[in-house]
């Protein structure tokens, strides 16, 4: 179908009618051009496009039509799964070209090719704190072919036809906008780094998602491991055919030390995983139709993530005529919808607690470190010789080892070390090494109608490494799974097999470390998984059409606190154990609506900045009369203490003291001491409670506080904003919200700087969230908002315009249907082609 003429424009060209017609006929204009490209096929032919730099693409070139709406959302319309990878990589690159760039290098394993071997990553592909240990890391997966024979695996097991056609289509499109745009954005332009990616490197990018819990988690670990200093022979044997420069960055160095002390190890462990020292997050919250003021569900996605780097969302439409139609969020390098709705249903993810990986413990072969016992026999490790390019350096070589059950670790981060002796080293058993369905999982979820559809999408997929799924549909049913892909230990399992060590780190922290001298203690498999010694979909927590389903970070023990969710495995969270505040907080709120009914978009809206402090609800009225006797000649404190409205909103005085309070008292005192009643399984939303303002911590807390601000020069009842900001092309932008220890749904964690006035950045919070519901017609009812923008861009429009929204409160009204979308006063349609 040719375009109208008004539309013909340079391949990647752009048309913004407000500029091209009178009202009343630029509507006309837009209507045809709408048509257009949405109903038809989308043939090669479809635009009459001059050509572009010389260059004439064939008919069976890659094409897409984009047309964006306000605050840069894309609305992207292709006529298969690679062309909608095509518009997509092509949109993504436009808004985030240099952050994507940088990732690449990442799972290329040059970043010490490019910043040098002592660099930092920024952590959004593993927890590497060097470019030289994420290089020998990611390099080693694509030395062993890892991603490669994922690729090859066929579906279920291995990625849909449509997942690949998608990742080839996105990297076209990413190549393409770099052969056709200059990049502007001055954090790489001009850079050698810059470079087009290929099919394999979206896949390695989307399997370091898949790994971050496991071993992206334990990426130091691995390629740090090596084994004790021992007779030359004894290694000599085990890494034939390795570099001697390999052999000796493996041996040298390393000394026998004692085995972890069991109690140390678990509260580490604990630590390790525990949500309130996250880097991500989330909330969300569906109510069921007997809840709400039509009988319709309702869901609220607030999830928390990075604000800088590559872990961050990017909003889109993506559009398939008869296909898939489904609008919501990204992450960066990844191409289908993660967290999205339609016009039937809409789903949001949380950060769940089941610990993706589990430990073996080997025994070692007396005679050589290299190997370990299996029922009395020796297995020799696998040795994997890693050599990475370092800028103004020669290459560095290392050797990673392997064993049946995975790589061998050093340790899960510096605080969990795991010694590899003479007599005993650890095993990582990560199963989502071996997963690449994620895509699968998004779109099936993109094309499912109902919560139904996504239950079956997830038991038919299993692609979801580490979140929860919380969902609401338009015939009022509501759905919360942690249909999470975990290793097979049961309780039983861990009962019978774990080591010493083990049997303290798996009741404190799901972390299971098994007896790896057993080969009774293999993990199994189920009947309804699709690889094996992981998990199958009916042995997963689940709770279906409750009138409301919640998680905040917990285990699926309160998704709804009148039916707690039980009988699942210890790996997959506790039951009968403390809440976080955020959890006790978000159940009071969202227990509160559904008892009191009626509910609509615009409650979610009001949830999502009511920024509650459940902290200061539960404390402040104690701390306040306390004040007195802690500070007897300043009574300025206990003034504005009194005052404080207990909300960590941008307007709110008093709510920094309290916050520089409670984030010394919480860090001081001992669990044990902050509250005079303490916690009880029959009563968790309310307990534990009562401040104890007799501990030692609270004066010494309430007095370092107040010293603090007024050492910084910032007043004690200054409004929460004028020292909690981000600051954008110089323009200061207040930020409400509060951190995780607070219990405030809204959340930011901001870096404190008070020689710069204050919290003047924010490290991670709040980032895509959405409300959406629907009201009978055949457009969802929904309002988005993305908290840090869509672009990392400085010099672009979108690099701050909907993080202004966020400070005040505001939204974006969704456009996802064909009449919305047309009546964009900022409608751009840009048509693009390979």
């Amino acid at each position: 179908m040719a375009q109208p003429a008004c539309c013909s424009r340079p391949l990647g060209g752009t048309l913004h009618f407000r500029t091209l017609f009178p009202a009343r006929l630029r509507r006309l204009a837009l209507v045809g051009a709408a048509f257009a490209t949405v109903t038809a096929s989308l043939p090669a032919a479809a635009v009459a496009d001059s050509d572009d730099r010389g260059h004439h693409p064939s008919d069976r070139g890659l094409s897409a039509v984009i047309r964006y709406t306000e605050y840069g959302i894309p609305h992207i319309v292709a006529k298969d799964y690679a062309n909608l990878g095509f518009g997509t990589g092509w949109a993504q690159a436009a808004d985030q070209v240099c952050v994507l760039a940088d990732g690449f290098v990442t799972v290329a394993g040059e970043r010490s090719r490019f910043f040098g071997a002592d660099g930092a990553p920024d952590g959004s592909l593993s927890s590497a704190a060097r470019n030289l240990s994420s290089d020998l890391f990611f390099q080693g997966a694509k030395d062993a072919g890892t991603v490669e024979a994922l690729l090859a695996t066929p579906a279920p097991a291995g990625p849909s036809r449509q997942s690949r056609e998608l990742m080839r289509g996105w990297a076209a499109g990413y190549n393409a906008w770099l052969r056709k745009n200059r990049v502007t954005d001055p954090a790489c332009a001009g850079a050698d780094w810059v470079r087009p990616v290929t099919e394999l490197d979206v896949a390695r990018r989307g399997w370091a998602v898949s790994v971050l819990g496991g071993q992206g988690r334990a990426a130091d670990g691995i390629t740090a491991a090596k084994p004790p200093a021992a007779a030359p022979g004894a290694v000599a044997g085990a890494v034939a055919g390795a570099t001697a420069g390999a052999t000796a960055g493996a041996v040298v160095g390393a000394t026998a030390s004692a085995t972890p002390d069991p109690e140390h190890t678990a509260e580490a462990a604990r630590a390790l995983f525990a949500a309130e020292n996250a880097t991500m997050g989330s909330n969300a919250v569906a109510f069921q139709g007997s809840t709400t003021a039509n009988g319709r569900g309702l869901l609220l996605g607030n999830p928390h993530y990075p604000w800088q780097g590559g872990r961050r969302f990017w909003q889109s439409q993506q559009t398939i005529p008869g296909e898939l139609n489904v609008s919501g969020a990204s992450l960066l390098g990844t191409v289908p919808v993660s967290i999205g709705f339609n016009d039937k249903v809409a789903w949001s993810h949380t950060v769940a607690t089941g610990v993706p990986l589990s430990l073996h413990q080997l025994t070692l072969d007396p005679a050589d470190p290299t190997a370990y016992l299996v029922d009395g026999r020796p297995e020799r490790m696998t040795p994997r010789t890693v050599t990475v390019p370092v800028k103004d350096g020669a290459p560095v070589t290392r050797t990673q080892w392997w064993t049946r059950y995975g790589p061998v670790v050093s340790g899960l981060g510096p605080q969990l070390p795991l010694p590899w002796t003479a007599t005993t080293a650890f095993a990582l058993n990560d199963p989502n090494a071996a997963n690449l369905r994620a895509s699968d999982t998004a779109l099936g979820f993109a094309r499912s109608r109902s919560t139904q559809g996504l239950a079956d999408t997830l038991r038919r997929t299993q692609g979801l490494p580490w979140v929860n799924t919380i969902a609401a549909d338009s015939s009022g049913h509501t759905l919360f799974t942690q249909a999470q892909l975990l290793p097979r230990i049961t309780d039983e399992l861990a009962q019978r097999c774990s080591t010493p060590l083990g049997r303290a780190t798996y009741p404190a922290s799901g972390v299971a470390v098994l007896d790896g001298s057993r080969a009774d203690c293999a993990l199994g498999s189920d009947p309804d998984a699709v690889q094996p010694g992981v998990f199958g979909p009916a042995r997963m927590p689940v709770l279906r059409d409750a009138p409301y389903v919640e998680n905040s970070n917990d285990s699926a023990w309160l998704a709804n606190a009148e039916r707690p969710v039980t009988g699942y495995e210890r790996i997959f969270g506790t039951v009968g154990t403390p809440r976080s505040l955020r959890t006790r907080g978000a159940v009071e709120d969202v227990a509160a609506m559904a008892e009191r009914g009626g509910l609509t978009v615009a409650d979610l809206q009001r949830q999502q900045f009511a920024d509650r402090a459940p902290a200061g609800d539960l404390a402040a009225a104690d701390m306040a009369r306390a004040c007195a006797a802690v500070l007897p000649d300043d009574p300025e404190p206990c003034r504005v203490l009194g005052a404080w409205d207990r909300t960590m909103d941008a307007g709110s005085r008093g709510a920094l003291l309290f916050d520089r309070f409670w984030r010394r008292f919480t860090a001081t005192a001992p669990q044990a001491e902050q509250w005079k009643v303490p916690f009880s399984a029959a009563d968790p939303v309310a307990t534990p409670n009562t401040l104890n303002t007799a501990t030692p911590a609270f004066a010494k807390a309430l007095t370092d506080a107040v010293a603090e601000l007024r050492t910084a020069g910032i007043a004690l009842d200054a409004p929460l904003g004028q020292h909690q900001f981000v600051v954008r092309n110089g323009v200061r932008i207040p930020v409400g919200g509060g951190t995780e220890s607070l219990g405030v749904w809204n959340k930011t964690e901001p870096v404190w700087n008070p020689a710069g006035g204050g919290y003047t950045e924010v490290a991670h919070g709040t980032s895509h969230v959405q409300a959406v519901g629907w009201d009978g017609g055949r457009c969802p009812v929904a309002r988005t908002l993305l908290t840090y923008s869509q672009s990392s861009n400085p010099r672009s429009p979108h690099y701050s315009d909907q993080t202004a929204l966020y400070s005040g409160e505001r939204w974006v009204t969704s456009r996802f249907c064909e009449r919305d979308i047309l009546r964009s006063p900022e409608l751009r349609i840009v048509v693009v082609r390979d």
